[in-house]
């Protein structure tokens, strides 16, 4: 596909889990109708939602199956608010794992109330998957091929987030992950441990691609206000017929983020705007193309600062 014709040169990025926070959004919804609509409505599908977003406690914000669609919120609002206020469409966007609802939320193609449904039953389906202890991921630093090569070597571990250039997150069973942690620190890489509350984007999350593929495909989905690059394919889509199946294969599979990012650098994006709590995709961009102009926008504070 060739890249979108556009008056600017904007990237809407949308983060994943981690990134949240309590009470986060909660001073654009006082500021902004637009924005307290989009809380109002994620209250009205999924009931209790807001309160736990505004007050948490953190514990109960972090489960996976309330993070997610709170991410959801916390960034469409910031979104909406931006648009609303700058009367700007940006030429693409991309989300990371999760942030890829939003993206496709904000892009016109999922309605708010469809994304919240599908990733509140996607967080469960993936907090279902595996059982407490028996998966685990972690961080490694240092050359991507050696970590492919190692996770080939090893059953039950693969790549699940090419992060940055020096940053791959693999995923997996507890035994295969630690073997592969240790074969890579033996070879010089750096290896951290994730504390998460699943093996996140490996073949373990398949009942979790299995049990969500109905609801993807009962989905409606609307055309696209601008394309999204896809998590599994590093690529443009602007056709709605492929958005579940390609939601489908991004659970079980790897979150290509530097190939996302060096595409829309490709495509003349000169400005990479990120929606929602947290830095998280900046700092990423940041080391993926140096130099590039990131902007956050997840405050009121971040709304009437903006300027390009």
């Amino acid at each position: 596909m060739s890249p979108p014709s556009s008056t600017n040169r904007i990237a809407a990025l949308f983060p994943g889990q981690g990134s949240h926070s309590v009470g986060m959004g909660a001073d654009l919804a006082a500021a902004f109708p637009v924005a307290e609509a989009v809380y109002a409505e994620a209250e009205q599908t999924l009931p209790g939602l807001r309160a736990l977003i505004e007050t948490g406690p953190i514990e109960d914000l972090t489960l996976t199956a309330n993070q997610q669609p709170a991410l959801v919120a916390a960034s469409i609002a910031a979104y909406r608010v931006w648009h609303e206020k700058t009367g700007l469409t940006p030429m693409v966007a991309a989300g990371h794992s999760l942030g890829e609802y939003s993206a496709l939320v904000a892009a016109g193609v999922l309605t708010l109330a469809n994304a919240l449904r599908l990733t509140r039953k996607r967080g469960t389906l993936m907090q279902q998957a595996v059982a407490p202890g028996d998966g685990a991921m972690s961080a490694i630093m240092g050359d991507p091929a050696v970590v492919a090569e190692v996770c080939e070597g090893i059953t039950g571990v693969q790549p699940a987030n090419f992060n940055a250039p020096t940053q791959t997150v693999i995923s997996g069973t507890a035994e295969a992950v630690a073997t592969a942690s240790a074969e890579l620190k033996a070879r010089g890489l750096k290896a951290i441990p994730l504390k998460v509350s699943a093996p996140f984007h490996c073949a373990l999350m398949a009942p979790a691609a299995a049990g969500l593929s109905p609801d993807l495909k009962a989905a409606a989905y609307g055309p696209f206000a601008f394309p999204v690059l896809a998590n599994v394919t590093a690529e443009l889509n602007d056709d709605p017929q492929r958005v579940p199946e390609l939601l489908e294969r991004q659970i079980t599979g790897a979150v290509r983020w530097v190939e996302t990012i060096e595409a829309l650098a490709g495509m003349g994006v000169d400005t990479f705007i990120e929606f929602g709590p947290g830095k998280v995709l900046s700092g990423l961009v940041g080391r993926i193309v140096p130099g590039a102009k990131t902007i956050q926008m997840g405050t009121a504070a971040d709304v009437e600062a903006f300027e390009l």
